[in-house]
């Protein structure tokens, strides 16, 4: 496909805290595929850092968007949760996910936009990227049937992972968070839940996902022995202590990381990038997952409505809606 569209418009964060829309001329190239924008959604713990200038010089290179634009710290064109629809070729009027910033029209390689499942709607496949983290989460876990499984922190990506520890035949599932608000949430995904103080200990496997050393803390704290702790946050620049005094070391505790920029090595010989978020995209047909959506804004608002969605505590995932 080829020709240059006008009118495009894209959010860009400038400083600490500060976002503006800029105009985009879009110029697809000859494998590429222009898309108008349906929805995205903001992936509020990744955002939050880029937001606040917490991205460590180390990692610029690896905490890049696919199809991001600038360079970190500012100014920089961040995001990675975007469903829209093919407006020309051979693949037109599909709907499609693809990994990209908050952008009312772009053009990426063909390869990129992955057609959503029938059964899946558009509104929901923003939270395509949010499961193929919990995917990987669930590889790196290596949950098997009958574990006793605790989650720590109900976030957007948490739930995921509780969501899917739960269909795995036998699980006892608890997700474990300070905000009350989350019970029915986790009762919905088939899950049980606890506050941090009121969980208790000897889970086979603990996933740890608040980003706080009080969080990480729990996590130790329920491990039973020679368990594995799968620390799937992201602190940006920040450090934190670990709690691998008391009982760490006569558990035999494993504390091993996850991160879904690459495909664990159980999965790699056999897996692609394409087929782990074919597969992700499959799992959101699930209708219980919309309780995910915390709330919308329309792309004309969100220059002023960013900051606060990425500092409310109760926000999950929040969609971005685009035209009327």
């Amino acid at each position: 496909m080829s020709g240059v569209s006008e009118g495009a418009r894209a959010l860009w964060i400038v400083a600490p805290g500060q976002v503006e829309v800029r105009p985009v001329t879009v110029a697809p190239g000859a494998d590429e595929v222009v898309i108008e924008t349906l929805y995205t959604g903001i992936s509020r713990g990744t955002e939050r850092l880029v937001l606040d200038g917490r991205v460590p010089e180390s990692e610029h290179g690896t905490m890049r968007a696919p199809l991001q634009e600038g360079d970190f710290p500012y100014p920089v064109k961040y995001g990675y949760c975007a469903v829209g629809r093919v407006t020309g070729g051979a693949a037109t009027g599909q709907v499609v996910f693809v990994l990209h910033p908050h952008q009312t029209r772009f053009a990426c390689p063909a390869p990129m936009a992955v057609p959503v499942p029938e059964g899946v709607p558009p509104g929901r496949a923003v939270l395509a990227a949010n499961m193929e983290t919990a995917l990987n989460i669930l590889w790196d876990a290596q949950i098997a049937a009958g574990d006793r499984v605790a989650v720590v922190g109900a976030g957007t990506v948490g739930a995921l992972v509780g969501y899917l520890a739960a269909r795995v035949p036998g699980t006892e599932v608890t997700l474990i968070d300070r905000d009350a608000a989350r019970g029915p949430l986790a009762e919905a995904f088939g899950c049980g839940f606890a506050a941090p103080e009121q969980a208790e200990g000897r889970a086979d496997v603990v996933i740890h996902a608040t980003a706080s050393a009080a969080g990480l803390a729990t996590a130790i704290r329920l491990a039973g022995i020679e368990a594995r702790v799968v620390e799937a946050s992201w602190y940006g620049s920040g450090d934190i202590p670990v709690a691998l005094g008391g009982a760490f070391h006569q558990r035999r505790l494993q504390v091993v990381s996850s991160q879904v920029g690459r495909i664990p090595a159980s999965h790699a010989a056999r897996w692609d990038y394409r087929r782990r978020m074919e597969v992700a995209l499959r799992l959101l047909a699930d209708p219980v997952l919309d309780a995910l959506i915390s709330g919308e804004t329309r792309f004309d608002d969100l220059p002023r409505a960013y900051a606060g969605i990425l500092a409310a505590a109760g926000t999950l995932c929040h969609r971005v809606r685009y035209g009327d």
